[in-house]
């Protein structure tokens, strides 16, 4: 098969945000038999924007470059032994289709990122995690092709260097292609509920011995509660990161708001603290705030919504005096976990 290659090509339909935009060109990497095709292809734009589920990207304006669609798939138990089950993924996989495909296996440790949206390609670049769970937690390796060089390499975990929200793929250095994720899963794993909105699902559930089933659905239960569906609500889900400050930092803050959320982290290998970005959100009065169709969802003030008709312009826009007003009142300046492209001005890293 042909690799697909579309000039000026819609973006509405690729993204859940549902914002409308164009990309000078769009590249569709179906099958890794157009590999070949693939670096010829892009010998006018080396580096081009990897776009998996388009759930964690804003088109703030029309695309100059190319963007490389990856639609990749199969999944397959490598291995299955005492150690573990070893589980490989294509790419262009449905992360949440992956989690379910994992359980109806017996295969278990992904139960508690049920239901994030976007691709298995995209889940070590954005090191995703949810309710007490990080994919680095249960990541083995992954191939990933060189577009420069066209060479292919295995990663490790170590390799990959993850962080929160992180990983080697978000800093500069080759521009790696992501082609296949290798989890390492268990088929005994205990249920793990350290994080207290999912115990509380489940107690209100009566299961008191929960299967990972049972917690994958009280995740699914806990996430449809707060978060908006994209194919009801445009959204990218968490559209800012939890601030990383250091402890001096959050206890001026914890001495005059002591209810602020907290958690306990590092930066720059120093103890520190993470702070809820919706809190600080909500503090300022964002929450449920509406201009036009661009606004803050009205249930969790951490993500921002189109109603219908917003210009990725209007969302960037609204976006920029949230982020401004918590650097005003709380010294503290947010970054997006969303991808911003084009990035606009006083965005970048």
């Amino acid at each position: 098969m042909t690799l697909s290659i579309v000039r000026n090509a819609p973006l509405k339909s690729l993204n859940t945000f549902g914002v409308a935009a164009n990309a000078a060109t769009l590249i569709t990497l179906e099958h890794e038999a157009q590999l070949p095709e693939l670096r010829p292809a892009l010998a006018a734009e080396p580096a081009p924007f990897v776009l998996g589920g388009g759930s964690n990207v804003l088109f703030t304006a029309d695309v100059p470059g190319t963007i490389l669609r990856v639609r990749l798939r199969g999944v397959r138990i490598v291995s299955d032994d005492a150690r573990g089950v070893i589980v490989e993924a294509a790419a262009g996989e449905d992360w949440d289709g992956l989690v379910r495909w994992s359980l109806a296996q017996h295969c278990y440790g992904l139960e508690n990122l049920a239901l994030i949206p976007g691709t298995v390609g995209a889940a070590p670049i954005q090191n995703i995690g949810a309710y007490g769970v990080e994919l680095s937690d249960v990541f083995d390796s992954l191939d990933a092709i060189d577009l420069g060089s066209g060479k292919t390499a295995t990663l490790s975990a170590a390799d990959c260097a993850f962080g929160y929200r992180d990983s080697i793929f978000k800093r500069p250095g080759p521009n790696r292609l992501v082609l296949r994720v290798r989890l390492r899963l268990s088929r005994t794993a205990p249920a793990r509920l350290s994080h207290g909105e999912i115990g509380q699902a489940l107690h209100a559930a009566g299961v008191d011995n929960p299967t990972p089933a049972d917690v994958a659905d009280a995740v699914r239960q806990v996430r449809m509660s707060k978060l908006p569906d994209p194919a009801r609500l445009g959204n990218a889900g968490s559209f800012f990161k939890n601030p990383i400050v250091s402890a001096a930092h959050a206890g001026q803050l914890l001495a005059e708001y002591p209810g602020a959320p907290n958690y306990p982290a590092v930066l720059a290998g120093v103890a520190a603290r993470k702070l809820s970005a919706a809190w600080l959100i909500e503090a300022c009065g964002w929450k449920g705030v509406r201009e036009g169709d661009a606004g803050v969802d009205a249930r969790h003030a951490l993500v921002l919504v189109n109603y219908g008709q917003a210009t990725g312009a209007q969302l960037i826009g609204l976006a920029t005096r949230i982020r401004a007003s918590v650097h005003q009142r709380f010294n503290i300046r947010l970054e997006a976990e969303a991808v911003l492209l084009p990035t606009p001005e006083g965005w970048g890293p």
